[in-house]
């Protein structure tokens, strides 16, 4: 079965569904075919981490629209249509189904998945990692009060995993191999203020040391460390990445490195397939290299930029980095790419509150960091994304000046 030339995308997720949703406001009238495999309708991933697992939210309130949204929209979401194979020759997505979709234009929006622990015992019940509604469902009922949590991986998911258990009144151990927590998202000082506020509510954390198996018959009862050290736990997440799906892409010849290859305007080296979100990297004008980025902000910017060029728009893809956490009472929040500074400025922002800013080679301003109280530090974070986007060289005296405001080096800038 076939249906007439559509544009298609490939992944239900942010990106995808966004993405559909921008075809339309921009005015395609035509067929819209969205693939999903995960059995449900496309939902935001953010909250799993936080209010889902802190019962404060069900997966079911995830949803980015209901139902009536992809009838109105006229787009023909499919949830169950796992891609066999993309047929470039004669522009069709062959189903898994045995039915293949014609395209116009593709759009390959399929995310990343998480890494798995491969090591003994970690197939055991009990051991977890967190990307999916369901995984979100398995790890909520295993969150009570004194159950022993054992946490692979410090990166932004364990952190925020951490926090959450903490608040679900549980004891928590986190196992990170580097010798520091968030080695590829923050600067050192950065994680080491965060590691220090986890510490401070409970959390065990050990850095340099690894897994060597997950001890357990029936169910996991414990993991064993490099070092011969034992820990008795009821349950282990792993949270160690993720790699960008792009299995389909390297099957019909699409260019990949580190995720599917686009261009600054998100087109592949094929000029009717286009890729967006976590699966993509893309050279970036502001930090003069080939980036991808896994955070919800990117999925969403993409989208908007990656449907406008499926109609031919030509627009290029530019916006400043932008990310949130919320951990305990803080929230972080951090624009730009600081992991490419080499020096560091801290400014105090509030009563508990600090803005770390990365700075590269050149002294030019690439990332800020701010962690604390949303009212102390989302306005100067915002200031500093804009100043970011202006590859503003300012003097480290004047950034940790508290007094001097970054209102004023914006304007300075513009100037």
């Amino acid at each position: 079965m076939k249906t007439r030339p559509a544009m298609v995308i490939i992944g239900a997720g942010q990106s995808g569904a966004r993405a559909a949703q921008a075809l339309r406001d921009n005015g395609w009238d035509g067929t819209i075919t969205l693939l999903g495999n995960e059995g449900v309708a496309p939902y935001d991933r953010p909250p799993l981490s936080k209010a889902v697992l802190l019962g404060q939210k069900t997966t079911f309130e995830c949803a980015l629209y209901d139902e009536a949204f992809y009838r109105e929209q006229r787009i023909d979401l499919r949830t169950d249509a796992a891609v066999r194979h993309i047929d470039r020759a004669n522009r069709q997505v062959a189903l898994q189904s045995g039915h293949s979709v014609d395209y116009h234009r593709l759009l390959i929006a399929t995310g990343a998945a998480p890494r798995r622990l491969a090591m003994p015992g970690s197939t055991l019940p009990g051991v977890h990692c967190l990307r999916t509604v369901t995984d979100a469902q398995g790890i909520v009922g295993e969150l009570s009060p004194g159950q022993r949590i054992t946490i692979i991986g410090a990166g932004f998911i364990g952190l925020e995993i951490a926090a959450t258990a903490i608040a679900r009144g549980c004891k928590v151990v986190v196992i990170e191999a580097a010798a520091r927590a968030l080695m590829r998202a923050v600067p050192e000082i950065v994680a080491a203020y965060l590691v220090e506020r986890h510490r401070q509510m409970g959390v065990e954390i050990r850095f340099a040391m690894q897994v060597d198996r997950i001890i357990g018959e029936r169910r996991v009862t414990g993991v064993k460390l490099s070092d011969g050290t034992r820990i008795a736990c009821d349950c282990v997440i792993a949270g160690i990445g993720v790699k960008p799906r792009t299995e389909l892409a390297e099957a019909a010849g699409i260019d990949v490195a580190d995720g599917i290859a686009v261009d600054d305007t998100l087109r592949t080296n094929d000029p009717h397939i286009f890729a967006a979100g976590d699966v993509c990297s893309f050279p970036h004008r502001l930090f003069r290299r080939r980036i991808r980025l896994e955070c919800w902000k990117n999925a969403e910017d993409h989208a908007r930029i990656v449907a406008r060029n499926m109609l031919d728009r030509g627009e290029t893809y530019s916006e400043v980095p932008w990310f949130w956490s919320d951990q305990y009472d803080m929230t972080i929040q951090i624009a730009g790419m600081p992991a490419f500074g080499v020096a560091t400025t801290v400014r105090e922002a509030g009563t508990a509150s600090k803005i770390f800013f990365a700075l590269d080679r050149d002294g030019v301003l690439v990332g800020a960091s701010g962690v604390g109280h949303v009212s102390e530090i989302a306005r100067d974070v915002r200031l500093a994304q804009a100043l970011i986007a202006r590859r503003a060289c300012i003097e480290p005296a004047l950034l940790a000046d508290r007094s001097v405001k970054l209102k004023q080096m914006l304007t300075a800038e513009v100037s």
